[in-house]
Formats: C-alpha cells, sequence, structure tokens
C-alpha cells in the first residue's frame, strides 16, 4: 500500500476583529472549522481553496497569502493532513446559495470565542491557522507554481 497524506485548503477570513467559520456536521457532532476542504484533480492550490470557500460559506474569496502549512496526523484515524492556509480578499455574499452538503451555518467569531471553543474544532489546525495569522506570518503567493 502506498502512503498518501490527504491535501487540504483552508480559508483565514478576518473581518473586524472576527474570523469567518462553519459549522458542520460530523461523525463526533458538529464541529468548527475554517471553510476547508480537499484539493480536487487538475485544481491549483488558490482555485481550491476560492472553491470551498464560496461551497461551504456562500462568500467569494480571493486568496493573497499563504498563512502556512500543516501536517497533522490524526492519529485515531490514522489519516495524515497536508493543509495550506490562505489568507485573502472576501468579496461577494450569494445569501441564496445553497451550502455543501454537512455544513449547517456560518459564524463570524472572535479569537477569543474561537479559543474558547476548542473541544468543538474539527482539527488542532483550526486555532493554529488563526493564531499564526494573527502574529502576521504572511507567504506569497509565488512560493506555489501550479504546472496544468
Amino acid at each position: 500500500m502506498i502512503w498518501k497524506p490527504h491535501v487540504t485548503v483552508a480559508a483565514v477570513v478576518e473581518r473586524g476583529g472576527a474570523f469567518l467559520l462553519v459549522e458542520e456536521e460530523t461523525d463526533l457532532g458538529l464541529m468548527l472549522n475554517q471553510p476547508a476542504g480537499h484539493l480536487e484533480p487538475g485544481e491549483s492550490l488558490a482555485e481550491a481553496v476560492a472553491r470551498e470557500t464560496i461551497e461551504e460559506s456562500g462568500w467569494e474569496f480571493s486568496p493573497e497569502y499563504l498563512v502556512g502549512i500543516y501536517q497533522w496526523h490524526h492519529s485515531e484515524r490514522d489519516l495524515t493532513y497536508l493543509r495550506f492556509a490562505f489568507a485573502g480578499h472576501l468579496g461577494r455574499h450569494h445569501d441564496d446559495r445553497p451550502l455543501d452538503t454537512g455544513i449547517v451555518r456560518t459564524l463570524w467569531m472572535t479569537e477569543k470565542e474561537i479559543r474558547a471553543s476548542q473541544s468543538r474544532h474539527r482539527s488542532p489546525l483550526v486555532m493554529k491557522c488563526v493564531e499564526d495569522y494573527l502574529s502576521g506570518r504572511r507567504a506569497s503567493l509565488d512560493m506555489l507554481v501550479h504546472y496544468a
């Protein structure tokens, strides 16, 4: 068997001191996450995060910076995730757009509220991405090269 990590993207979106999160149904109940999901075949990482953000939140998102690249091993499921987290510009909201299956609603939460709800985070990367964003971590998207 060939080992392969799950490549995911996440949008770290801050507006007026609050961060955009989604509440989603999981095997463990309702959990919180950034708008996030898996990279699809033929898609660039930037395209994936824009797509996942609108699908899960109804918000248009244009990535401008890479906040970080995170490798996390989910020991209970024996799965490894490789997450690319982006910050960027939030565009128009499509409030009439249905959200992805499993997404219950979107929330705007402060850092303090996110920290207080860590038991409901989909992964430890939710808080880590917020912390890194708040510390000013930004890398140019020029670091990412997509060969089609």
